[in-house]
């Protein structure tokens, strides 16, 4: 079943002789519970498609419906309800609110929004990501790979339709990195979360079900991989 689908999406920034085309014609599609890769140098525009995506900016023109519905076609007041409800954002550098607890910052998303969070479901995810013993630390007191770690939990707690993570392991080191990507992929098949993970990093990108490659701004391939992993 698809869930994401891109059409004819363009973004340029300036005017004139100084105007750069950021995404040139994007289209494509994903399904429900896939796991898909972007990859490209730096500049190529997979960081401005993620924010699109997301619902941070908007295209200079172009479509992007989630189940069904264009996301650009929502008022700012339900764009913003959009982007804490179904849509779950992981980003390079971790955001974490300093004066905030682990436990705190996972359910601050839930609780701006007035919604109960779900206990059982929470214990679950701290167990998974190896934060049990450390949900009332404060960031400063946890190293890089827990506090993204953390940042994770904030996306998934929600349990959004879909989850964009932005070089997510891009701060880390290789064995936090390769954790960070089994728990994407625990997450993928355990709840059938969908993932577009943004990377440059291409033996992290091989892990996913599909990978997109971004050229100045442009697709240039798409890859079907072999993932084959126990559930």
């Amino acid at each position: 079943m698809e869930i994401l689908r891109v059409e004819h999406l363009y973004k340029t920034y300036g005017k004139g002789e100084n105007q750069v085309c950021a995404l040139d014609d994007v289209s494509f599609t994903v399904e429900k519970g896939e796991f898909v890769a972007v990859v490209g140098q730096s500049g190529s525009g997979k960081s401005t498609l993620l924010h699109l995506l997301g619902g941070v900016d908007t295209p200079t023109s172009g479509h992007i419906y989630l189940d069904g519905k264009d996301i650009y076609q929502k008022s700012r007041k339900e764009l913003a309800i959009f982007r804490r409800r179904q849509v779950g954002l992981i980003y390079q550098f971790y955001n974490l609110i300093p004066v905030l607890t682990v436990e705190e910052n996972m359910a601050l998303p839930m609780r701006l929004d007035g919604q109960p969070v779900n206990s059982a479901y929470f214990q679950e995810l701290l167990k998974i990501l190896k934060l049990e013993d450390r949900k009332n630390y404060y960031p400063h007191q946890l190293s890089g790979g827990q506090q993204q770690r953390a940042a994770i939990g904030r996306a998934l707690l929600y349990t959004p339709a879909l989850i964009l993570a932005d070089e997510p392991t891009g701060n880390l080191d290789s064995q936090n990195s390769q954790e960070i990507v089994e728990l994407f992929k625990f997450s993928n098949r355990k709840y059938k979360q969908t993932f577009i993970i943004i990377t440059h990093d291409e033996q992290i990108a091989l892990q996913a079900d599909r990978m997109i490659r971004i050229e100045d701004g442009k697709i240039v391939k798409e890859q079907r991989l072999n993932r084959q992993e126990e559930v």
